[in-house]
């Protein structure tokens, strides 16, 4: 298994608007129109495709089963979230990686071995939710525009971290790039009214990987001493 680089293809599939790929949010033949729609529009109108905003919100904790394909493997995954905490573990070929955050602090433990989360990560995992859909604010985008890609329109939103693709007949999230990676989300599932990723396919840092889920439980209990 490649070291920590399991869990955190994990950590981007929650954390949407930071995962992307630059030259997937800009392909050689965009057609770009200036939008008459506001960020805030746009993602209003992506959190009412989810099922709306309130209802997104009322989601305290959450459990997400996920197989992952990469490099030839297949990697068995659960996450258990409640408010900013999370529980990432991973399976494949008898080996085990966990990645934890208690709100404060985390650590990943590969075989018996901890490692502290990155220090510049803690910021950004702070303001982690267990619906990372409402991660996405308006204030963090500086334009809105249209562009046709594979001959389909997409609201997009620019940011310092790259761009993010909304369906304009859906109004769901199609796509988001910068530097780090790409992201494109292939499928969607419903839970309980709620709408959430069921396969998205990655691309950063010289790796591929398929993550599909196959399981979404809201709003269970969950023991606190599993964030520790």
């Amino acid at each position: 298994m490649k070291k920590i680089i399991i869990p955190f293809f994990c950590a981007v599939l929650f954390s949407v608007p930071a995962a992307a790929q630059k030259k997937s949010a800009a392909p050689a033949k965009t057609e770009v129109a200036k939008s008459q729609l506001t960020p805030k529009d746009v993602l209003d109108k992506y959190f009412t495709a989810l099922g709306g905003k309130n209802k997104l919100e009322a989601v305290k904790s959450i459990i997400i089963e996920n197989t992952m394909n990469t490099q030839g493997m297949e990697i068995a995954m659960t996450t258990q979230k409640s408010g900013n905490k999370f529980k990432s573990s991973q399976s494949v070929m008898g080996q085990s990686v966990t990645q934890v955050f208690d709100g404060e602090k985390g650590y990943v433990d590969q075989m018996g071995k901890k490692v502290d989360l990155p220090a510049d990560q803690i910021p950004a995992l702070k303001k982690g939710t267990p619906v990372e859909a409402l991660a996405f604010e308006d204030a963090d985008f500086k334009s809105a525009s249209v562009e046709k890609l594979d001959g389909k329109d997409y609201n997009v939103l620019a940011s310092d971290k790259g761009k993010s693709y909304f369906d304009i007949a859906t109004g769901l999230l199609y796509k988001v790039g910068s530097e780090q990676g790409g992201m494109t989300v292939k499928n969607y599932m419903t839970v309980d009214g709620l709408k959430f990723p069921s396969e998205v396919e990655f691309e950063g840092n010289g790796q591929k990987a398929t993550i599909k889920t196959t399981k979404i439980t809201l709003n269970p209990v969950i023991n606190d001493s599993e964030f520790k």
